[in-house]
């Protein structure tokens, strides 16, 4: 991998991460598994996705609305993201620093008879090569790299003109600390203690101040965990799990 951070010149990923992730690859799947609160949030973090995808696009009604978009998954871990997006006709792409989970992803998508095509890489690496998309999604990942401005900075990169930027991250507050650390990982066990840093939680406005002025905020929204139902919901509120979509400003705008 020869991702490196713009600010540093080291590597832009975190080698315990990485291995944190890998011991868990197998269980991105598994709706018993250590995952399991994280499928069903991934479930709802998807209706959003695709509502922002929707009304960017002005796309019709019909069984395969995203054909002729390219969307390339930024962490794609075991392809929660990329499989639906591809199975609506999308071209998906997805990368991810765990070779592990790329393994996963592809075996998964090949049971399911899902085109996706996931590579082990990292996001310089993808912005080397020149590449550009319609749509491109960096969920999850932010808080887990060290370089956290490069990393969404070239997420940027790789959104063409007039194209969609969907990310999704945890505020750095103090409820996300007693939520997300002390209640998911340590009380509920929703997640693997160790998960989560709180000092890597992003502000909405440090991912804004990061894009700077080729992109514009069309819409963010928050996500909390219903305890009584168990399923996860929107929510004005921005204070724990939330998500922004950005448009990409064409040259002549």
């Amino acid at each position: 991998m020869l991702d490196k951070s713009q600010k540093t010149g080291e590597l832009n990923y975190s080698q315990e991460e990485v291995k944190r992730f890998d011991a868990l690859a197998q269980s991105w799947w598994d709706p018993n598994g250590q995952y399991k609160t994280a499928l069903a949030f991934n479930r709802a973090r998807l209706e959003v996705i695709k509502r922002n995808i929707d009304a960017h696009f002005d796309l019709p009604q019909r069984t395969c609305p995203y054909q002729g978009l390219n969307v390339i998954d930024i962490g794609s871990g075991g392809g929660l993201i990329s499989e639906p997006l591809a199975e609506l006709g999308a071209r998906v792409t997805g990368i991810d620093a765990s070779a592990i989970s790329v393994e996963v992803a592809k075996r998964h998508a090949a049971l399911k008879n899902i085109d996706v095509e996931y590579k082990h890489m990292l996001c310089e690496e993808m912005v080397a090569t020149g590449k550009q998309y319609d749509v491109v999604i960096n969920a999850e990942v932010v808080e887990h790299v060290p370089d956290q401005q490069a990393l969404i900075r070239q997420c940027g990169m790789l959104v063409k003109p007039g194209g969609l930027l969907i990310l999704a991250t945890l505020n750095r507050t103090v409820k996300s600390f007693v939520v997300a650390i002390v209640g998911a990982e340590y009380v509920m066990r929703y997640l693997p203690v160790g998960t989560h840093h709180w000092r890597k939680f992003v502000k909405p406005t440090e991912l804004a101040q990061w894009l700077g002025n080729d992109f514009q905020l069309r819409h963010q929204v928050g996500m909390r965990l219903n305890p009584l139902s168990g399923k996860w919901q929107t929510t004005p509120s921005l204070a724990v799990n939330y998500m922004q979509a950005y448009k990409k400003h064409k040259r002549d705008e």
